[in-house]
């Protein structure tokens, strides 16, 4: 037998084809009598309906495509939790596919996205030309999480990346430290923002930024801190770093670790997104956190918006960053220097 289909679901609940398809639309015009049978009949059968075809059959879509930036990075996986719940509550489905952070795979995934005809698009922290993203929202509402835009028709959820750099630096000042480095994210669209955080703390302290190009990924951080190891004898070698990510700092804290530098009391680290990793017992990493299941919660709050009320004013949602303080972070220890003569 092959896969069942409204006409089915018709025949054996004893309705018309398009009773089946009201019910299935979740219409108020149907009966609660009818609707039971209806429903009945679709879950002895194992009928499901198909979501695309429905979508073109009434001319609007409940289906949101998400593009997730990293599928290894559990900063997206929390986002999209809270993304999950809103769309439930929405009555909106999710379709997920990844472009693994290269804009040739990222628009060739948004192309796939589009070919369903969603309701809407999120993109999580795209690493796409905005040319390609404004294009996509010619077609579709578009939601950035982790990525600024301007255009009128597009809505952003982000967090405060410059005041959350500066919540690391200021923590890491007042333990008394003062050769701060920062490794960078790169190509990320984050990354601007905690780059110039760290920056204006830094210079507010008066103290000398440096900033090391990197990348968001442990491999990135492993090489950073490599490069550092070559560019600073073990005197004079910096005494916190502030990271691009958590995964960037679990890669700095290895090659820190390998180098035979403890953490924290030879070099303090401080990470960003306060990833379930971080929690993680044996690595207690201090970093920033963003309230990641909101904003899922927020980018699919603003597409309904969008798709149920008509909304076309874009929305810009910022929130807030806050430190989580773990075990990665010590007070400088005194040199022989630092401890004052008796009186």
């Amino acid at each position: 037998m092959g896969r069942p289909t409204m006409d089915d679901v018709a025949a054996r609940a004893g309705v018309s084809r398009a009773l089946v398809s009201l019910v299935m639309r979740d219409s108020p015009k149907v009966s609660a009598h009818r609707r039971r049978a209806v429903l009945a009949a679709a879950k002895d059968l194992g009928y499901q309906p198909h979501l695309m075809a429905r979508s073109l059959a009434g001319g609007t879509s409940d289906i949101v495509g998400v593009m997730v930036s990293d599928l290894r990075n559990t900063f997206f996986a929390d986002v999209v939790e809270g993304m999950d719940a809103a769309a439930r509550e929405a009555g909106l489905e999710l379709i997920l596919n990844t472009g693994r952070r290269s804009p040739t795979r990222e628009r060739t995934a948004l192309e796939s996205l589009l070919a369903f005809r969603p309701g809407g698009i999120v993109l999580l922290s795209p690493v796409l030309p905005a040319s390609a993203i404004r294009e996509a929202a010619q077609q579709s509402p578009v939601v950035l999480v982790s990525r600024s835009s301007t255009a009128p028709e597009i809505d952003t959820v982000n967090d405060d990346g410059e005041t959350g750099s500066a919540l690391a630096v200021d923590h890491l000042v007042r333990l008394g430290h003062r050769r701060i480095v920062h490794l960078d994210g790169g190509g990320a669209s984050t990354s601007a923002a905690r780059r110039r955080g760290y920056r204006d703390a830094m210079r507010r302290h008066g103290l000398e930024p440096m900033v090391l190009p990197s990348e968001h990924t442990d491999s990135a951080g492993m090489a950073a801190v490599r490069k550092l190891l070559n560019l600073f004898s073990h005197g004079n070698f910096p005494t916190a770093l502030v990271c691009g990510n958590d995964f960037n700092a679990i890669g700095a804290m290895s090659a820190l670790e390998e180098a035979g530098l403890r953490i924290p009391r030879d070099v303090s680290v401080v990470g960003y997104d306060n990833t379930s990793l971080a929690a993680l017992r044996h690595l207690s990493l201090t970093t920033v956190d963003q309230p990641r299941v909101t904003m899922g919660r927020l980018a699919v709050e603003a597409l309904a918006e969008r798709l149920r009320e008509g909304r076309t004013d874009p929305v810009r949602h910022r929130v807030e960053p806050t430190l989580v303080v773990r075990a990665t972070t010590a007070p400088i220890p005194l040199t022989d220097n630092d401890i004052p003569p008796h009186q």
